[in-house]
């Protein structure tokens, strides 16, 4: 008789006690699961930054394939193909490309797309270290276009200080330890890369603003692709060196489509959560993103 009352109030009670347990402790934790998240997502991102570089460090010197402006249309074709097949599946809802959304998103997508051939430029030309050293001053350059462009931001003095410390702390420690020789070209690229960059990320954080509950974040990132592409296209059809990107490549050799597929996957989804990020947060969250590894590596080491 006891055994059975015991039972009873276990079945009436228990799953009321558990329910009330698991909300407390989901309510305790809420507040860190953005920073958890972000946390993973930061990582995520470098790893794959580390890969990246990794992989081109290796490809275009051995195999001599230094062909910027392909490999990033390819880029940008990659992630059209994705958005396009999500929305096939009925995961994501596109509307049709839209002119006057384009018109909006032109200086971010040329900006974006000269920095994208720029950036593998560097990966394969730019050995000094001054390119990935200016790259640092991303998320500095990203917080002022910021203010120029009047962006909802969070005015947070103690954080800005603190990015400021950190940039010039990490930007001094590797210049200190000094670069390799210098390309006369890298003094050029490297900040005009820089530049566009985050005048891309803020311009972008800036028509976000403009379309939320208008346009969905998919709808800006499949028109800003479709340009980009069309623009890296029209780019490809002027360089001279275009042909020799068919020409150059050993297509015979399983190694160099496996590097080439690497490069090329692992460079799309860079540049997927990066402007993703500057779509749905800010531009300062984007740039933050892409440099976090090249600010707290040096820092690292320094421990």
């Amino acid at each position: 008789m006891h055994l059975s009352k015991c039972s009873a109030w276990l079945q009436v009670h228990c799953p009321t006690a558990l329910r009330v347990f698991a909300h407390k402790v989901y309510k305790s934790l809420a507040p860190l699961l953005p920073c958890s998240a972000a946390i993973v997502v930061v990582v995520l991102y470098s790893l794959a930054d580390q890969l990246h570089s990794f992989v081109c460090g290796i490809f275009m010197p051995q195999y001599r394939y230094p062909y910027a402006v392909p490999l990033a249309l390819i880029q940008m074709l990659l992630n059209l193909l994705a958005l396009v097949g999500l929305h096939a599946v009925g995961l994501v809802r596109l509307k049709p490309y839209s002119l006057g959304l384009a018109e909006r998103l032109m200086v971010p997508a040329v900006c974006g797309s000269v920095q994208s051939v720029l950036a593998l430029w560097a990966e394969a030309s730019a050995h000094s270290g001054l390119y990935p050293l200016t790259a640092r001053l991303l998320p500095v350059l990203s917080l002022a276009w910021s203010h120029l462009l009047a962006l909802t931001t969070s005015n947070n003095t103690h954080f800005n200080c603190i990015l400021v410390a950190v940039t010039f702390v990490s930007v001094t420690i590797t210049a200190y330890k000094g670069l390799y020789t210098i390309e006369p070209l890298e003094y050029l690229y490297s900040p005009l890369s820089l530049f566009l960059h985050s005048l891309s990320l803020a311009w972008l954080a800036k028509v976000a603003q403009s379309e939320r509950g208008h346009t969905s974040i998919f709808d800006i990132y499949y028109t800003l692709t479709v340009t980009r592409s069309l623009l890296l296209g029209f780019l490809c059809l002027l360089h001279p060196d275009s042909p020799r990107a068919i020409t150059d490549g050993s297509w015979h050799s399983l190694l160099f489509l496996g590097y080439m597929l690497g490069l090329l996957l692992l460079g799309a989804v860079q540049v997927l959560m990066v402007d993703i990020t500057a779509l749905s947060f800010s531009g300062l969250a984007a740039a933050l993103l892409h440099s976090a590894r090249g600010l707290t590596l040096p820092l690292y080491n320094l421990l």
